[in-house]
C-alpha cells in the first residue's frame, strides 16, 4: 500500500496515544490520523499490529511502531525543536519506566477497581503517591521534572498524572502536591496540549483523510 503520510492509529483519551501525539506534534510531523474506538478496533490496525493497542504508527516505508515511547523517540530524533531530548537520557528513561510499570499498575487499580479482584482503590492510590511525591520534590526544586525546561520525561509522564488527578480531582486539589498541581495545570492549558486533544470521529476508511500536525 502506498501512503503519502505516516498513519497514526490513536484514541484520544489513552495516555499512551496522548504522549505519542504530543511528540509527533512537537516535532512537526504530519500524520494521517485514524481515531480508534477500542471496543471496535479496525482490521487495518490489527493487520499491522495484532496486539491491538494504541498508538500504532505506520511509516511511509511500511515500518510499524506500536510502542508509544518508540514513537516519541522516533519523532524527536527526526526533529526536536524544543530540546526534549537531554544529552544524558538514562535518568529520563528510568523515570518513564517507573511510570509505565509501578505507577501505572497502581493507577489502573485506583481508577478501575472493578476490573480486578480484591482491590482496594485507596490502597493503590496510596501506593501511587510514592511516585507522585517524588515528582513533587523534583518540580519544587526545578519547576519541571528534570530541570528548568520541560523534556521528554515531562511529556511522557504528563498524561498519566493527568489521569491520576482526575480520578478524584477534588481530592487531588486538596493535597499538598502544589508544585505538581501547577505543573499539571500549566501543561493542560498549554497550546501544545490543546492542539493534540480535539475530538475526532471514529475512522471508518470511508471519510476524508484527517491530517494531524498541520
Amino acid at each position: 500500500m502506498n501512503i503519502s503520510y505516516p498513519i497514526l492509529y490513536s484514541f484520544r483519551r489513552c495516555p499512551y496515544a496522548m504522549r505519542a501525539r504530543l511528540a509527533l506534534y512537537n516535532s512537526n510531523t504530519t500524520c494521517e490520523l485514524r481515531e480508534v474506538v477500542l471496543k471496535d478496533k479496525p482490521q487495518a490496525m490489527l493487520d499491522i499490529s495484532p496486539k491491538g493497542t494504541v498508538p500504532v504508527l505506520q511509516l511511509i516505508d511500511g515500518t510499524v511502531m506500536d510502542e508509544s515511547l518508540d514513537i516519541m523517540l522516533w519523532a524527536l530524533q527526526m526533529s526536536d525543536p524544543n530540546c526534549w531530548l537531554k544529552p544524558d537520557m538514562l535518568e529520563v528513561i528510568e523515570l518513564i519506566e517507573v511510570n509505565d510499570s509501578q505507577f501505572k499498575n497502581d493507577l489502573d487499580r485506583y481508577k478501575y477497581p472493578d476490573r480486578y479482584e480484591n482491590v482496594d482503590p485507596l490502597e493503590h492510590r496510596h501506593n501511587a503517591e510514592l511516585f507522585i511525591a517524588g515528582l513533587e520534590k523534583r518540580v519544587q526544586k526545578t519547576k519541571f521534572i528534570l530541570g528548568d525546561k520541560p523534556c521528554l520525561a515531562d511529556y511522557a509522564i504528563l498524561p498519566f498524572i493527568r489521569q491520576f488527578a482526575f480520578v478524584d480531582k477534588a481530592w487531588f486539589d486538596s493535597t499538598n502536591y502544589k508544585a505538581l498541581q501547577h505543573w499539571l495545570e500549566s501543561f493542560i492549558n498549554s497550546q501544545l496540549f490543546k492542539a493534540v486533544m480535539p475530538k475526532y470521529p471514529k475512522w471508518t476508511g470511508k471519510d476524508d483523510i484527517i491530517l494531524f500536525g498541520q
